[in-house]
């Protein structure tokens, strides 16, 4: 990062200038277990944008989410993202890239089932308890969660899993921070949308704990959904059946259930670029979040200090203070409302001379 400092009487700013990190590409694909046709075209859609991992939304292994199946499920279509792959369809990966959650198929369905998690678990190597888990690439770090009702750990937001995801998004220093399962909270399906109740205790404080979006599945099609500010997005459409759609959600923002496809995302330290695209390769939707670099100037030299922090509408910036720019203190939190926003120094009274920078924070 190149960086260029003001002196301004007896505090200085540091501000960044141009700093643009490689951007990474992500596949997201969910309800696609099937061995189908449809999950093949699907899988090459995916595996032509190159991304650097694929996540899944849950059922990747239909119907009942046995050991006998999975191998064809999963690993005949991605077994080149797993590790490490035991299955017979080729090599694996050197280092694990394919981060799946659990759907109601992999393990619940039918109720009960003889087997449960065994197979699912024993098939992925993944981190943490391997039912939820979150996973740092570059600017973006992935929250999986288990949203299936019967979890050792709870699955509503006050659960001791609720509470893994809290504490974890509080401490991610990743600028995008996705967070995924498979029920969706909300959405306009016919067989598990927002008017049949289904979900209902997936409506976590998301936003508050400082998710960027949260991804799912369950219902078998696209829609993009804003609800108190939180993106919500249901990518059902990876190979099994597609689903109608039924009552419309009031926050539905886009819906399409005319063929299969996945999400493609894109993100570097700046921008996150969500698309919808289906199997022949046309783009559904798209939407794009911006954060910009943010940027100080002067607003009262006299004490205490005051600084104008500009940056993106609704994104959050750190702004940290230094005497002798080895040791930074933060100072402030904001999240410009219309782009900038005043940030005062109530310390700066103490010290004779002051260094200050800002970066993306969550």
């Amino acid at each position: 990062m190149r960086t260029r400092r003001l002196v301004f009487n007896s505090f200085y700013l540091l501000l960044a200038v141009g700093h643009v990190a490689s951007g990474a590409v992500i596949g997201v694909v969910g309800d696609f277990g099937s061995s189908t046709s449809n999950e093949l075209a699907v899988a090459n859609l995916i595996k032509s944008w190159h991304p650097a991992f694929i996540m899944t939304v849950g059922d990747n292994n239909y119907p009942y989410g046995q050991a006998a199946t999975i191998d064809g499920n999963v690993g005949q279509f991605y077994h080149d993202y797993i590790f490490s792959y035991q299955g017979t369809y080729g090599a694996g990966a050197s280092s694990n890239r394919f981060f799946p959650t659990v759907g109601n198929h992999d393990c619940c369905f039918p109720t009960p089932t003889p087997t449960g998690y065994d197979p699912y678990l024993a098939y992925f190597t993944l981190p943490g308890n391997e039912r939820y888990y979150n996973y740092r690439y570059g600017p973006v770090e992935i929250f999986c969660l288990n949203s299936n009702p019967n979890d050792p750990d709870g699955w509503t937001y006050d659960s001791a899993q609720g509470a893994w995801l809290q504490s974890h998004l509080a401490s991610s220093t990743a600028v995008w921070r996705l967070v995924y399962f498979h029920h969706p909270p909300y959405s306009s399906g016919a067989l598990h949308g927002t008017a049949t109740g289904q979900g209902y205790y997936m409506r976590w404080p998301f936003k508050e704990w400082g998710a960027t979006v949260v991804l799912s599945g369950h219902d078998h099609i696209y829609e993009r959904m804003l609800r108190d500010g939180m993106t919500y997005i249901v990518d059902g459409i990876g190979g099994d059946r597609i689903d109608p759609f039924g009552t419309l959600d009031p926050y539905s923002q886009v819906r399409y259930n005319a063929s299969y496809g996945a999400v493609r995302i894109e993100a570097t330290e700046t921008n996150i670029l969500f698309q919808c695209i289906n199997t022949n390769r046309l783009v559904v939707d798209s939407l794009r979040f911006e954060a910009l670099p943010a940027r100080l100037e002067v607003v009262r030299s006299s004490l205490p200090f005051q600084l104008r922090l500009t940056g993106s509408t609704g994104q959050n910036y750190i702004t940290e203070a230094s005497t002798d720019l080895l040791c930074w203190t933060p100072i402030s939190t904001n999240s410009p409302v219309s782009g900038s926003v005043i940030v005062t120094d109530p310390r700066s009274t103490g010290f004779t001379s002051r260094f200050y920078r800002a970066r993306l924070g969550h």
